[in-house]
């Protein structure tokens, strides 16, 4: 291997990931009160923290972290990405699929087999961020919440 690819290699690990939400405390109130997930850190009206299994969740306005990326904020549309949650069973997809449409968000397809052998269904939140929820039979879970590759 070229000394500078072994000089230069980042860690194959992920530590945060940040959503770009247009109203934080719509954003908020959807995650905390409509998902039930507990607040680790509230900075202010500026950012939301929400502490995951070994990842954190940040809801930061999405205006301000177009500036601090230097980036411009190009609107809205498919992103290229979705975030994934996987659970243990079919029906606690569709228990967290019902959940995620109580809470404000929005089913953009419901769960169903997946063609690689799973079952899974998709929803946006309040700003469309899109999420997966999966049970994926060859993808174990622990006791901490984490999954693996099996």
């Amino acid at each position: 291997m070229a000394q500078w690819l072994e000089d230069a290699a980042m860690e194959q690990r992920m530590s945060l990931v940040t959503l770009g939400v247009g109203d934080l405390a719509r954003a908020r109130r959807f995650y905390e009160a409509g998902l039930g997930w507990q607040v680790g850190l509230a900075v202010d009206d500026e950012v939301v923290f929400f502490q995951l299994n070994g990842l954190i969740l940040s809801l930061y306005p999405r205006d301000a972290l177009a500036r601090d990326a230097g980036v411009e904020d190009m609107g809205s549309g498919f992103a290229g990405f979705a975030l994934a949650h996987n659970v243990g069973s079919e029906p606690e997809v569709d228990a967290v699929l019902s959940e995620a449409q109580r809470a404000g968000g929005r089913i953009v397809k419901p769960a169903s087999r997946a063609e690689w052998g799973g079952y899974s269904g998709y929803f946006t939140d309040p700003d469309g961020h899109l999420w997966e929820v999966a049970h994926n039979p060859g993808f174990p879970i622990d006791a901490e919440g984490n999954t693996s590759l099996g």
